[in-house]
């Protein structure tokens, strides 16, 4: 080894690259080849010689050839010295190539100065140096399996020093160096003093730790959030101020609207944005402590914004504004007073210029409109929070006011944005001497999006109330036309033939008649007038026995029907026709308005209350529903109709294709049930129907009078035999009813005695008393009604007879009659329903 080589590597025992029985090989060859061309003599000889020659020519030009390419190298150690082993001879970073046995095949200077090794022979493998202190054994292990395992791995130890001053630190990587021949599992081992950097970390540490101790205990708050006012430090004072414990706050911290009192958290999260700059608000307001009492601050609020405008965390200082002496202190108390009048002020308060621009603003002003300035940072104009079509409305005001023109007053308008959302505007002028900044006026603004809703539902509520007297006045006196000229049909029926002439035109009366009674019972629908027989179903079935009918009327071949029904759906609670007639009213609707083809899709689903929650609709409390969902891919709704499509007579087809009723109907029977029904559409893309019917429970005794009920319906399949004989007290106030169910109850063979009103019924009934079978009597009459009537008759103590009510509606009937058993006939009937429902009653004797 050379000085140069002594300074530069501490140990090289890697074997040289060349092999001397290679060498010896060849030599043996040529001497054998010599000694072979002796024994044959020259003559012989020559042909071999010159053979052997040409061989060995060859094969030195082909050397030279390689050996100047760099194919071939002639071994040597100074020739192994390349710029490679140079690197790592020279490096800084102690280096180690160990052999599977252990042994030490290469190790540079630096290695034998970190290890302390005086001379080469002193040169040990890095799992022999640790050996002793059982601190860092764990760490020398997982190295050595990681070479073992054919993988690279690192690891930083501690090592005290000998004389016990202290502990060095040392970062040792290893990793394997092949997994083929000589060099499998031969390892390579790095060592670096990193003492110095783990000092460097640890001063930064303490540093940092000062810092935060420094900032925790300052004589002021601090706080940070985001945009999304999650509270992501509190220091120690103010937490203290506020009375917090900084262990006992949560993982998820707290939030400004926790710290923040009243409304004021608004000015905090509603900054302005301002792209690629950083905004400094100074705000007076209140904090709130945790026991609920307020600490009067002023907030220095700074949020940095990205360039895209998107907020960063804020860096908030909280200068505590509380009485901390004796000594009065006017203008202070002024302030905080002040402040707590103007942020906490339910009305939305802000100065503005001469062009309606927003300059200041409280807390509730924040909340109510948002921010003051819109993306660019450029100041708003409190025009701009207005509808557009109202915004010239408030812009004369305010000039009015300024100008002197107009006394102060308000105006309330629709906001921007926002549906059915509105506030009432009140401009007052800033007096002279007194502005600050261009402030010409002060605009205070109350929402009144509530009041609005409320007059809504109270005008919606009285609408209701005056269709549904206007719908029972037709039920009763319409109804009872209806009824005549049905019943009086029905009696011509009887007298004619099919062949005979006018046997047609009879039959269209009374399709006529049936189609007027339709459109009162989708008007008694909408004012929730309707006669519901609730019972306990299941919407799945109901859809069931439905989906032939309802494919006939609206499957076609472009509109094509899609059903997705819920396993396990829950009961409700509702009248199935009525059912029966929201599902198939809503399918033809949807079929009409694909008059080019689409799909129709109808599905059912269980909403528990927490996804009632995510549908976010208005008036619908979160609990337990069935949903029932009607889709179409026609042309959907126009948003400025959609809310007026529930409303009676509202249609948007063509004249005689529609009467208006329809969905308003819908609307009457779900609200009667206890339900919601809600709309979603897009113009293009089809609407969609949600009906949500309050899931209901059955008790033991429902369940088995449903079981019952199915039964019935067996039984009902199957003729009944009825003699048509008894009594009958008819009692109508309406002479063409009366006189037609008369003539058909006798025909029929049934005893008729008849009464015009309700005293003169009771009289038949007392001296009656025992000879009559069952009453059959119209709810409104005048001088006494059929429900008074028959209270009176209980009061006599007449027999216990058998009563059907006739009405065009029975709302209120149950009420009037707690505890007795009625059966209620809707008017228009015929004669058939007449006589069924009084053979049927007299059957159940």
């Amino acid at each position: 080894m050379t000085p140069h080589d002594d300074e530069q590597a501490g140990v090289d025992r890697i074997p040289a690259t060349g092999s001397v029985g290679l060498v010896i090989v060849v030599a043996f060859a040529l001497v054998s080849t010599a000694v072979f061309l002796l024994f044959l003599g020259r003559d012989q000889a020559d042909p071999y010689i010159i053979a052997v020659l040409a061989a060995l020519a060859v094969i030195g030009v082909f050397a030279l050839f390689s050996y100047a390419s760099g194919v071939i190298e002639f071994a040597g150690r100074a020739n192994r010295n390349d710029l490679t082993k140079t690197l790592a001879d020279s490096g800084s970073e102690g280096v180690s190539i160990v052999d599977p046995s252990g042994r030490v095949l290469y190790a540079n200077r630096a290695y034998l100065e970190l290890t302390g090794a005086a001379h080469p022979d002193d040169v040990r493998p890095v799992e022999r140096l640790f050996t002793s202190d059982p601190t860092v054994a764990d760490a020398i292990y997982r190295l050595a399996q990681a070479v073992q395992s054919g993988r690279s791995h690192a690891e930083e130890i501690r090592v005290p020093n000998a004389d016990g001053s202290g502990a060095r630190w040392f970062r040792i990587r290893s990793r394997p160096l092949g997994t083929k021949g000589r060099n499998a599992k031969t390892a390579a081992w790095t060592i670096a003093d990193v003492t110095r950097d783990r000092e460097k970390q640890e001063s930064t540490f303490q540093s940092l730790q000062h810092a935060i101790d420094f900032l925790d205990h300052a004589p002021a708050g601090f706080f940070s959030s985001d945009a999304q006012g999650r509270v992501s430090y509190l220091n120690t004072t103010l937490a203290a101020w506020l009375g917090y414990d900084i262990a006992e706050i949560g993982a998820d911290g707290l939030k400004i609207t926790d710290l923040v009192q009243g409304t004021s958290a608004a000015l905090l999260t509603n900054l302005s944005p301002a792209p690629g700059e950083v905004r400094t608000e100074v705000l007076d307001l209140d904090l709130r402590k945790k026991n609920g009492t307020s600490l009067p601050v002023r907030l220095m609020h700074r949020v940095a914004f990205a360039s895209d405008g998107t907020p960063g965390a804020s860096r908030t200082l909280v200068l505590s504004r509380a009485k901390t002496d004796d000594k009065p202190d006017a203008l202070r108390a002024a302030e905080i007073r002040f402040a707590r009048f103007f942020h906490n002020s339910p009305a939305a308060i802000a100065t503005v210029d001469s062009a309606g621009r927003v300059l200041n603003s409280n807390a509730t002003f924040a909340r109510l409109f948002g921010p003051a300035a819109d993306e660019k940072g450029a100041r708003q104009t409190v025009f701009s929070f207005v509808a557009k079509d109202d915004r010239t409305k408030l812009e004369s005001v305010l000039r009015g006011v300024v100008e002197g023109k107009t006394a102060p007053h308000e105006v309330e308008l629709p906001l921007e944005g926002k549906e059915r959302s509105f506030a009432r505007f009140f401009v007052t002028p800033v007096e002279d001497g007194t502005a600050e900044g261009g402030e010409v006026a002060i605009v205070h603004a109350i929402d009144t999006s509530e009041e609005k809703k409320l007059e809504f539902s109270f005008a919606q509520a009285q609408k209701m109330q005056a269709i549904g007297e206007f719908a029972g006045f037709i039920a009763h006196d319409f109804n009872n036309a209806l009824t005549a000229v049905n019943m009086n049909t029905d009696l011509l029926l009887v007298r004619v033939r099919p062949t005979d002439p006018g046997f047609q035109e009879l039959n269209q009366i009374k399709h006529d008649v049936h189609r007027g009674a339709g459109l009162v019972r989708q008007l008694l629908a909408f004012a929730r007038r309707e006669t519901l027989v609730p019972q306990v179903v299941h919407l799945g079935e109901v859809i069931s026995d439905l989906a032939n009918g309802l494919m006939r009327r609206v499957a076609s071949e472009k509109v094509k029907i899609e059903t997705n029904y819920a396993r396990e759906l829950w009961l409700v609670k509702a009248d199935t026709v009525q059912l029966e007639r929201v599902i198939l009213n809503l399918a033809t609707n949807a079929r009409d308005a694909m008059p080019n083809g689409g799909t129709l899709k109808i599905r059912t689903a269980n909403i528990s209350a927490e996804e009632s929650r995510k549908f976010k609709y208005e008036g619908m409390s979160a609990a337990e529903y069935v949903m029932l969902e009607v889709a179409d891919t026609g042309s959907g709704i126009a948003p400025d109709i959609i809310g007026k499509i529930f409303e009676p007579f509202f249609t948007t087809k063509e004249k005689n294709k529609g009467t208006g009723l329809g969905l308003a109907a819908i609307y009457g029977i779900v609200k009667q049930s206890g339900g919601f029904i809600y709309v979603d559409s897009e113009l293009g893309k089809g609407a969609t129907f949600r009906i949500f019917l309050p899931r209901y429970i059955p008790t033991e005794a429902e369940l088995a009078a449903v079981s019952e009920a199915e039964k019935a319906k067996v039984a009902e399949s199957k003729p009944v035999k009825v003699t048509g004989r008894g009594t009958v007290l008819l009692v109508e106030d309406e002479n063409t009813v009366r006189r037609a169910a008369v003539i058909a109850l006798t025909q029929r063979g049934f005893t008729v005695l008849e009464a015009a009103d309700g005293e003169e019924g009771l009289e038949i009934a007392k001296k009656e008393d025992g000879n009559i079978d069952i009453i059959v009597s119209d709810v409104m009459m005048p001088v006494m009604d059929g429900p008074t009537m028959f209270k009176e008759m209980r009061k006599a103590n007449l027999k216990k007879t058998k009563i059907i009510f006739a009405s065009g509606y029975s709302e209120g009937l149950a009420d009037q009659l707690p505890g007795e058993e009625f059966t209620f006939l809707p008017k228009p009937f015929d004669l058939k329903g007449l006589v069924n429902a009084i053979k049927e009653e007299l059957q159940q004797n």
